[in-house]
């Protein structure tokens, strides 16, 4: 039961919930009109429109245009992740994941504006903590999605994991800039497979499994 103090409900009552709402509207209307416009500006006008809000309503929830584009840009990530999650699991082999992973994060739609959201944490250095929060989670969710993989395989990798999850993402997104950038080639002459260490328990060496050091 919502309880009233004064003219104003709790946390949790109907009007948080209408926020929440409203916040959400917004970052998934973002989502949809940045991937549909992957190379070019979306306008505030055109986002609000898009979620049925007012446009001083996104300054509201997000603080500022480009706090909102670093928000969608990983959430669309994230999104992507799923999918990339799923071709992980369906690899019958340690080599085969390496290699369907690569190839399938060099694909994601995503992949172009999370540069950009970088770029906006470089040149903007008051948006470098929205950036940070959500590379943290990227990589805290990479991480224990690899471990649970590893455990179920029985596979392994030769490092830590940390650093294994860190390590492959800091690579595609340097690959998908280099694209961006006009670099000549393509994401095949990235070898993204070469930066994962998953392999198959090799009697003698010293592997991290779930994060812990595992020697056999």
């Amino acid at each position: 039961m919502v309880t009233e103090r004064k003219g104003k409900r709790l946390p949790g009552g109907p009007s948080q919930a209408r926020g929440h709402s409203t916040r959400g509207r917004i970052l998934d209307s973002a989502v949809k009109l940045y991937l549909a416009n992957t190379s070019g500006e979306v306008s505030v006008a055109a986002i609000a429109a898009d979620a049925d809000v007012f446009p001083n309503q996104v300054t509201y929830y997000f603080g500022s245009k480009d706090s909102l584009f670093i928000h969608a840009a990983f959430l669309a990530l994230l999104h992507d992740a799923e999918r990339v999650e799923a071709i992980g699991h369906s690899a019958g082999s340690p080599e085969s994941f390496r290699r369907n992973m690569a190839r399938t994060v060099l694909m994601l739609p995503s992949m172009p504006l999370v540069v950009r959201a970088l770029a906006v944490g470089t040149s903007r250095p008051a948006r470098a903590a929205v950036v940070d929060q959500h590379l943290n989670l990227l990589f805290r969710q990479s991480e224990r999605y690899l471990a649970r993989l590893m455990k179920q395989r029985h596979w392994e990798v030769q490092r830590p994991m940390p650093a294994e999850t860190r390590t492959f993402w800091s690579a595609a997104f340097g690959a998908t800039l280099l694209s961006q950038a006009g670099a000549t080639g393509s994401g095949s002459d990235v070898d993204l497979a070469g930066t994962l260490t998953v392999r198959g328990v090799s009697p003698g060496e010293n592997s991290y499994r779930a994060g812990t050091t595992t020697i056999t």
